[in-house]
């Protein structure tokens, strides 16, 4: 007998609509599974055998063969375990193919029966197409996210079949987590000295602008960038569902509910290619530029990361997300995060006095030729942070609250949502020009800067969204003026001179 049964397995951070397909007839008693399963895959025939057992249900000795279609595309992990032993329950005749029509079943079974969750609910949820899904009680939540599902679950296989029968009620959902872990955002109001810093923080924010800042150990330039995060609003609801789907596939969703607030990764420095961008042999996983979707990902210590990672992040800051390609595979990504990054201008980290700079010429050369130029003219801001003032340290006055610069975000994150983009980061070309027009004194200062070769065409794009943010803040209107022009350059530090420091 013929029994098919819809499920769906995970492809990269998207789900792909699986049929699994069981026959059961007569022939040597055997069990194969065919149509792409990895090793994981393959090995549900032990796993399902013993569930089916352990649950009070016989196994049929005769030739079983399992399909997953379509063939064309890899089948990776466990999550197709309950839908196979469906397959084999309904294809031996133990269970009618009228109870689970227009049923799909997600899960991974147990040796005793039990169903556990998997990771990747909700991008799998999204790919199938029935109106019921039964999944595991721990994915009830996540599931539930998609909408237009009816979602079912049960603690295991014996319960699930006695509940498709008819023979006992569906077991009722578990409550929804309550959260109880307390998110401590660190206070803005407790920077001192760093008048320029926060200044370039809340236009980071407010802009989605990229920041680098370099300067010695100590001056507070890893504490700036901790709260960066602070000032962003939640993401909304389209932002909030794929950052939430990226955390899902990797397996590392704190709880059911949706990312709302902007993600923050902060990977070490020893971190390689594969986990910043994402990727793998067989199963594709995102990284950490795809884990910060929506949020922030800062890099301190940014000349000890490899040359190769650094330089892998040049194409998706360009065009928010990363495309993977593997011989069997290509995958796309979403990888629109926010880049901050800290480093020191010399290894010893003292170049801001040559005489107390203890690098070699050749250590201070390898060291700048790990950021790139290409990778620096990304930066929209560039800061020399020294550290502060001594007598500003102890005794200067508390400045404006977090929740203060959060409200005048909000505000220019509001008119770049008018303007029919997240932020001010993301506006084109042709939109920039017909939203932030030039005045006269500020086009003159952007074509001598162009003239001189201190800016690039790219550069010319990132001053002018920055320009842009300032004005906003400001609550401007009307063409951009000479001085928010000035002001976004004064924040835009040439490389030259921030990698230069260390030089004798």
């Amino acid at each position: 007998m013929l029994a098919t049964v819809p499920s769906a397995t995970l492809f990269g951070v998207d789900g792909i609509a699986v049929t699994v397909e069981v026959h059961v007839a007569r022939g040597l008693p055997g069990f194969t599974v065919v149509g792409l399963p990895d090793a994981s895959c393959r090995e549900s025939r032990d796993r399902v055998r013993a569930a089916l057992l352990t649950s009070g249900f016989s196994w049929p000795d005769k030739r079983t063969t399992v399909n997953l279609a379509p063939t064309s595309v890899r089948k990776i992990g466990s999550s197709l375990d309950l839908a196979i032993a469906i397959g084999v329950l309904v294809a031996s005749e133990q269970l009618s193919a009228a109870a689970i029509e227009n049923r799909a079943f997600l899960g991974e079974l147990g040796l005793d029966g039990t169903l556990r969750h998997v990771p990747g609910v909700l991008p799998i949820i999204e790919a199938i197409d029935s109106t019921e899904v039964v999944v595991p009680p721990q994915s009830v939540h996540e599931a539930s996210l998609v909408g237009n599902r009816v979602v079912r679950c049960a603690t295991g296989l014996r319960d699930l079949i006695d509940s498709l029968t008819g023979d006992a009620p569906w077991r009722r959902p578990p409550e929804p987590p309550i959260d109880t872990s307390t998110e401590v955002v660190p206070e803005l109001a407790e920077v001192r000295g760093h008048h320029v810093a926060r200044t370039a923080l809340e236009i980071a924010a407010a802009g989605g602008h990229n920041l680098l800042m370099v300067g010695p150990p100590g001056a507070g330039k890893t504490m700036l960038a901790h709260r960066l995060v602070g000032l962003l609003p939640d993401l909304h609801d389209d932002l909030a569902l794929a950052a939430t789907r990226v955390h899902s596939a990797s397996g590392v969703l704190a709880s059911g509910g949706l990312v709302r607030r902007p993600p923050w990764r902060a990977p070490h420095h020893g971190t390689s290619a594969v986990a910043m961008v994402g990727g793998g042999s067989q199963r594709v996983r995102p990284g950490e530029i795809s884990l910060a979707h929506g949020g922030v990902l800062f890099l301190d210590e940014l000349g000890e990361f490899s040359a190769v990672v650094l330089d892998a992040l040049r194409q998706p800051l360009e065009e928010g997300v990363i495309r993977i390609a593997r011989a069997e595979t290509r995958v796309e990504l979403p990888a629109r995060f926010l880049l901050v990054a800290a480093m020191n201008p010399c290894p010893c980290g003292e170049g801001v006095t040559p005489a107390a700079c203890r690098c070699t010429d050749r250590a201070l050369d390898r060291y700048r030729r790990r950021v790139s130029g290409p990778l620096l003219d990304r930066f929209d801001l560039r800061l020399d942070v020294h550290r502060p003032d001594p007598h500003a340290l102890l005794h200067g006055d508390c400045s404006e609250t977090t929740a203060q610069v959060a409200a005048r975000v909000l505000g220019v994150r509001a008119r770049a949502a008018q303007r029919g983009a997240t932020t001010n980061a993301e506006l084109s070309g042709p939109t920039l020009e017909r939203v932030a027009p030039l005045s006269t004194e500020a086009d003159q200062l952007l074509e001598r800067a162009l003239e001189s070769g201190r800016l690039t065409a790219r550069g010319l794009r990132r001053i002018w969204r920055v320009a842009l943010t300032i004005a906003d803040l400001a609550e401007h209107e009307g063409p951009l003026r000479a001085e928010h022009v000035a002001s976004a350059f004064h924040l835009r530090a040439d490389p030259g001179f921030l990698l230069g420091l260390g030089a004798r």
